[in-house]
């Protein structure tokens, strides 16, 4: 193994809804808590719902989480975002969160979180749907320490 490879740390992305309900909430909270045992940082879109819920959980685990907002206005991310990243590019951000990400999970969401997974598909990202869409090419897990266990298999952890 080279310097650079040993010296990297890991990034994990999480996709979602900007809306959830307490369920899928309490899914990505539980997901952030347990990968911030895994993994250096967290990326996501910065903003609420699934968000919001999974930088919350994996603060709580003692992570660093990175959000890469569609405006300019830093004051927009969730209370939850150590870094912010105001791109001004508004959906096309999606494709920024899937390329700082060395794995992604995507818990459920509508149509932007299926962006995501289309922008990992084609850029060669590693993709796991927990509870989200069902798309040929995309890892699936069924709870979330099989998701962990996947990101732990495919990190090389």
């Amino acid at each position: 193994m080279d310097r650079e490879t040993v010296f990297r740390k890991k990034i994990v992305g999480v996709i979602g809804g900007h809306s959830c309900n307490k369920k899928v909430e309490q899914l990505a909270q539980n997901l952030g808590k347990k990968l911030a045992k895994v993994v250096d940082y967290l990326v996501c879109g910065g903003l609420g719902g699934v968000m919001k819920a999974v930088c919350k959980g994996f603060k709580e685990g003692g992570g660093i989480t990175i959000g890469i907002i569609p405006s300019y206005d830093k004051d927009t991310a969730n209370p939850y975002v150590d870094i912010v990243i105001p791109t001004g590019l508004g959906l096309a951000r999606n494709v920024l969160v899937v390329k700082t990400a060395d794995v992604v999970i995507a818990l459920p969401g509508e149509y932007g979180t299926l962006s995501e997974i289309a922008y990992c598909l084609q850029l060669g990202v590693p993709i796991i749907s927990l509870k989200s869409w069902n798309i040929k090419g995309v890892i699936k897990a069924k709870t979330i320490e099989e998701a962990i266990d996947k990101v732990k298999e495919i990190l090389k952890l």
